[in-house]
């Protein structure tokens, strides 16, 4: 292992004999800085890692066993009585402790070239986005379209270049380019480079002008995977600012037809979720569930539910219970073939707000069809687990809803058939 640590250490003086005589011989640079900036973006030598605190040593101090360690957790460790080399764990013959200046200078020198190097790295990324931004205020065509895909690749990679963007005005530039007449080339570009930005509450409510909301939801229908999720996210950022438009914006068919195309998209996980998220946000818009219903969106939904995961599942359920709360919403839930067998095996399934949920999706198809709703539930097992409901630690008002509804459904069966359709044990009976 010391021989490994050795010709490590070897090949560290032939990069530090390289770099004498250069930038780094003239500057002062603090290592703790230098650590603490570069230590999660790169993969520090093992050689330069105590053995104890398993971070970089700031100043390396050797046993008398030949191992070496941070000064103060190596004091730390002989002030509690040990005796032993924490490595090795051989008796200390002497306790003190000798500064290991060679390997400090490596560890300095082998530092600062990393972090001068980050600083040019950020330095060269930074005056690309400044160029980005200039070229941006002349060209057209495809080379607008060019340099908008150049910016939206930096943005997204270096959180450096996105501070550059919004301190010298490129907000403001990128927003002005989306307008009725922008081409969906331009438009997916800007829009991919907006979303990661952190924009003003002037500039969005620029944005929610219907035109460009427009060209938006036109993107979003004919883009690709990525851009559908970038539009997606713009326009619920947009939203939660509020606006005098956000009524005709939200109600936008274009709109809802995009997100029902997004969230059946099975191939792309983070794009059903996505597209769940802004469904679930607009869906409190009475003229909003009114349109869902229209166009499909309650069997749609309920087609998704067997290949969502749990996160998605919950999201689903609540747009559908929702969606119940309108006379059209639940006609639809009613006439969806195997609705109710379906919900009642998600109770006590997913999680308790899912339950609750999806109990209440069932209190709507109940109060719209009592005897038909009871039959199939009760058929379906759904007697079993409200008993496990009422008998489990859920809230009171889960608990509450459960007993209510075990009571209706009861009034359709005597109790003899009721207790053998909660297919329970004679003794738990």
């Amino acid at each position: 292992m010391q021989m490994m640590a050795q010709v490590k250490i070897d090949a560290f003086m032939c990069l530090e004999t390289k770099m004498k005589g250069g930038v780094l011989s003239n500057e002062k640079l603090d290592l703790k800085v230098m650590i603490e900036e570069l230590e999660s973006n790169i993969e520090v030598p093992l050689v330069f890692i105590c053995p104890i605190s398993l971070e970089p040593m700031q100043e390396p101090v050797t046993l008398c066993t030949g191992q070496t360690y941070e000064r103060s957790n190596i004091l730390k460790w002989l002030s509690l009585g040990h005796k032993t080399c924490p490595t090795t764990m051989q008796e200390l013959w002497d306790d003190s402790v000798t500064p290991n200046k060679t390997l400090s200078h490596l560890i300095l020198s082998w530092f600062s070239h990393k972090y001068l190097d980050l600083k040019k790295k950020l330095e060269d990324v930074q005056g690309r986005v400044l160029e980005l931004l200039d070229m941006l205020k002349k060209v057209k065509g495809q080379a607008r379209v060019k340099a908008l895909k150049d910016l939206r690749r930096i943005v997204t990679s270096h959180v450096s270049a996105r501070k550059v963007v919004e301190e010298n005005g490129g907000i403001g530039l990128v927003s002005s380019l989306l307008g009725p007449f922008t081409s969906h080339a331009v438009g997916s570009e800007a829009i991919g480079i907006i979303v990661n930005l952190d924009s003003s509450l002037e500039l969005k409510r620029n944005l929610m002008h219907p035109a460009k909301v427009s060209l938006v939801v036109d993107i979003m229908n004919e883009g690709t995977i990525e851009t559908k999720m970038n539009c997606a996210k713009l326009i619920e950022v947009l939203l939660i600012e509020g606006n005098d438009y956000e009524t005709e914006i939200v109600s936008s068919l274009s709109l809802l037809v995009g997100l029902l195309r997004l969230v059946r998209d099975k191939k792309n996980p983070s794009g059903v979720l996505t597209g769940l998220i802004l469904l679930k946000s607009i869906c409190f818009h009475e003229s909003v569930r009114t349109s869902l219903v229209s166009i499909g969106a309650v069997p749609q939904m309920i087609k998704l539910l067997p290949n969502l995961n749990n996160e998605c599942l919950e999201i689903a359920l609540h747009i559908l219970e929702v969606l119940s709360t309108i006379p059209e919403g639940r006609l639809a839930l009613k006439e969806c073939p195997n609705i109710i067998p379906y919900v009642v095996k998600l109770l006590m399934r997913v999680s308790e707000s899912c339950t609750q949920i999806a109990l209440s999706i069932l209190w709507a198809i109940y109060k719209l069809a009592p005897e038909e709703c009871a039959t199939q539930a009760v058929e379906a097992g759904l007697a079993a687990k409200l008993l496990l409901v009422i008998q489990s630690g859920c809230n009171p008002v889960l608990k509450q809803m459960s007993s209510e509804f075990l009571k209706m459904c009861s009034v359709n069966y005597s109790a003899s058939i009721l207790i053998s359709k909660c297919m329970l044990t004679t003794t738990i009976q």
